[in-house]
């Protein structure tokens, strides 16, 4: 039944340096006081845009295929590596694996609105210039953030983008994160096998890093970052993969999770 509904929700689709955590009130909003941010003012203030599909154009990373899997069309090779791709172990299992530490957690930020490729344009400082998260966007990483809770999934370091569709997810989820640049995808709407291998360089760390003992890392980005360093472009958006760093540099992808699945752990 997921590999089913992945297959149907596919849309058409750098330097390191980590600033310090943020912390955020009860709407994910980055505040320097308690006073609370009503969350639909703050949406009609971030504009509105967003989008659903990849940031790099249609086709994931690499932006060279004009098919997204609509009207039974061909899917890119990283479309059908994630509509391919089988959990390694099983949901109950995953969970007693996650309660006990260990495991990197990529999500692909929650859902936007209207798609397009903001990386060209957008100011990384100014959500206002970017797609930000609709109101489902909103719903989706509440709900993961209570799954994570009632399931006592225990954190440690989220790391997001510094584009507020990232940031907005953690925030909204987690309660804190961290920003961090090697997860922006780079400025352009088609990349070349060099920009590719750049990102994958950039990302990479992050997903081989061990967690401290007992927590589990989370992390949110996009899925041409995520597409680069895997080869698996993840739809759709607030797909999240859970991998196990080998302590060696490696990694293994041990399941994928859409929003509302963490609930049914």
């Amino acid at each position: 039944m997921k590999s089913v509904e992945l297959f149907l929700a596919l849309g058409l689709a750098t330097a390191i340096g980590v600033t310090g955590t943020v912390s955020v009130n009860a709407n994910g909003y980055e505040v320097a006081s308690d006073e609370p941010v009503d969350a639909n003012s703050y949406l009609l203030a971030e504009g509105g845009e967003g989008g659903e599909g990849g940031e790099g154009g249609e086709g994931g990373a690499g932006g060279t295929s004009s098919e997204g899997g609509e009207g039974g069309e061909t899917l890119s090779p990283g479309e059908q590596a994630n509509a391919d791709f089988l959990d390694k172990i099983s949901s109950s299992e995953l969970l007693s694996e996650l309660q006990q530490g260990g495991y990197v957690i990529y999500f692909r930020h929650a859902q936007t609105e209207k798609d397009y490729a903001d990386q060209v344009t957008a100011d990384v400082n100014n959500c206002s210039t970017q797609r930000v998260l609709s109101e489902e966007g909103w719903e989706q990483a509440n709900m993961i953030g209570d799954a994570f809770e009632a399931a006592e999934i225990p954190i440690g370091k989220v790391t997001t983008s510094e584009y507020c569709r990232a940031w907005k997810t953690a925030g909204l989820a987690f309660g804190q994160y961290e920003k961090d640049p090697a997860l922006n995808f780079l400025p352009f709407e088609d990349y070349t096998d060099e920009q590719v291998e750049q990102m994958k360089t950039s990302v990479t760390p992050l997903l081989t890093a061990v967690p401290e003992s007992g927590t589990n890392d989370i992390i949110v980005g996009h899925d041409d970052i995520f597409e680069s360093a895997t080869g698996i472009y993840p739809a759709p958006q607030g797909m999240a993969y859970v991998v196990k760093p080998d302590g060696n540099g490696g990694f293994e992808l041990i399941a994928n999770m859409l929003p509302e699945e963490w609930a049914e752990l």
